[in-house]
């Protein structure tokens, strides 16, 4: 079976150390030092964790990232890279479905932020388990838009959301729309098919992840 989270952890590991701990992300404000102790916070630290989703928390959140990021940075990519088998988040049983999406779409969070990037070449069978998390989060992000959205990757399914009125379409490939729908439209390469305003919600609307 497939490990595609593992995958995308290594390269992501192994894109740390070959642009080093200042490159910029697409993530605001954060270099890849800041995203590495992110993610080594959400695996390795539950007293923190929770403040990455809840504002009311945030603050000590923070405080544990700042204190991570300023450790030596080949320590914070081994950490990310050997994450530990008693988190939650990483151990053998819920590896695949937990961190597929996060470490593919880090992993493009540096990648889409170096000069020139172009996308790359993903294997049909990761694709086609990102498509499932499409199907999810479309549903999610999308169930309140105005209009009788389709979202679609040609090959792998298509659905559709929204709250009906105006036919928009939404489509691209799997890993694309992933992007997309997680705030990150900018670097998102995807075709929207609706009248023009709203086109431009839609590439404007804070999604987050």
């Amino acid at each position: 079976m497939a490990r595609f989270a593992q995958m995308e952890r290594q390269a992501l590991a192994d894109l740390f150390l070959a642009v080093g701990p200042d490159a910029p992300t697409i993530n605001e404000g954060w270099t890849t030092r800041d995203l590495a102790a992110h993610l080594v916070v959400r695996e390795r630290r539950p007293d923190a964790s929770p403040g990455i989703w809840l504002p009311v928390l945030r603050g000590y959140s923070e405080r544990v990232r700042t204190e991570l990021a300023a450790r030596p940075f080949p320590d914070l990519v081994r950490m990310v890279r050997q994450p530990p088998v008693w988190s939650p988040l990483s151990n053998p049983i819920t590896d695949e479905l937990v961190n597929l999406m996060e470490f593919f779409i880090h992993h493009e969070d540096v990648r889409r932020a170096q000069p020139g990037w172009e996308p790359r070449d993903i294997p049909p069978g990761e694709q086609a388990a990102l498509w499932k998390r499409v199907v999810g989060v479309s549903k999610l992000r999308l169930r309140r838009f105005t209009g009788a959205v389709r979202v679609v990757a040609d090959g792998y399914g298509e659905v559709t959301t929204g709250t009906g009125g105006d036919p928009v379409l939404i489509s691209a490939a799997p890993g694309e729309l992933v992007m997309f729908l997680t705030g990150r439209q900018r670097v998102a390469r995807v075709q929207i098919d609706c009248p023009a305003a709203l086109e431009e919600r839609l590439r404007n609307a804070g999604f987050g992840f």
